[in-house]
């Protein structure tokens, strides 16, 4: 009898030890990457930016206050859909988090943003993705040209000094943009947080938009110029969000 006892309590030992090792494995084995994403103003580096150390105008490099040095990012002119892949060099330099990046003439010049109004988007791209391992080679020989190729200068026209038939059918695009708060996935939630903003600020111009059954965004705006934009913009960094995002209004 003393025996079996024995024997069962051996049993129980092994089963909850390996039970416990199973465990400890799958814990090492879930890794859980949060990847960035955000749309927004771009900083244009110029030699007059204070404190700013110098970047290299041809370069594919940008500067960032969230993301890792030797991050690898895509950036998009959401207007034309143009893409190319660019590289962090720092995150020690400090700029206004109205800007979600400090950016070179050369990222301008190939995406053909507007220099007055240059709206991007960034993600972050994980260092093992397939995307990466397909673009490497791509992004070292954009690196290369970009470092050798020069640049002439990007030149803002006065449309007003010169009048001719193309430029009366040109129109200027209106200025529309508005702040992304958060998505949620109940509508009582974003509620809370109109609330929140009303109460802990003075902007009162917030607005719920329904995406779906279960995703709720909570916006600011709209904003028609860039002025009250960005002072909405610093009055909600009192509420320490994590990922403000500028929306272009269509």
């Amino acid at each position: 009898m003393n025996y079996k006892i024995l024997l069962i309590f051996i049993i129980s030992l092994l089963f909850f030890g390996c039970g416990q090792n199973v465990s400890k494995k799958k814990t090492n084995v879930i890794k859980i990457e949060k990847k960035y994403k955000n749309s927004g103003f771009a900083l244009i580096f110029d030699q007059n930016l204070e404190n700013i150390k110098k970047i290299d105008d041809r370069s594919l490099l940008i500067y960032h206050n969230k993301l890792k040095r030797k991050s690898i990012v895509k950036i998009t002119n959401p207007k034309n859909g143009k893409s190319l892949i660019a590289e962090v060099k720092s995150n020690k330099q400090k700029f206004s988090d109205f800007y979600n990046s400090i950016i070179t003439k050369r990222i301008v010049e190939d995406l053909e943003l507007n220099f007055n109004e240059p709206y991007i988007e960034i993600i972050l791209i994980s260092k093992d993705s397939t995307f990466i391992a397909k673009k490497t080679k791509t992004f070292d020989a954009e690196k290369k040209v970009a470092e050798k190729a020069p640049i002439d200068g990007i030149q803002i026209n006065d449309l007003n000094k010169k009048k001719n038939k193309k430029t009366k059918s040109l129109t200027k695009e209106k200025f529309s943009y508005s702040i992304k708060i958060a998505d949620f996935y109940y509508k009582k939630t974003a509620k809370l947080m109109i609330s929140r903003i009303q109460k802990e600020t003075s902007l009162k111009d917030s607005k719920i938009e329904k995406l779906s059954k279960t995703k709720f965004r909570v916006l600011l705006g709209p904003f028609n110029d860039i002025k009250t934009l960005r002072e909405s913009f610093e009055k909600l960094r009192s509420l320490n969000f994590e990922n403000l995002e500028i929306l272009k209004n269509v």
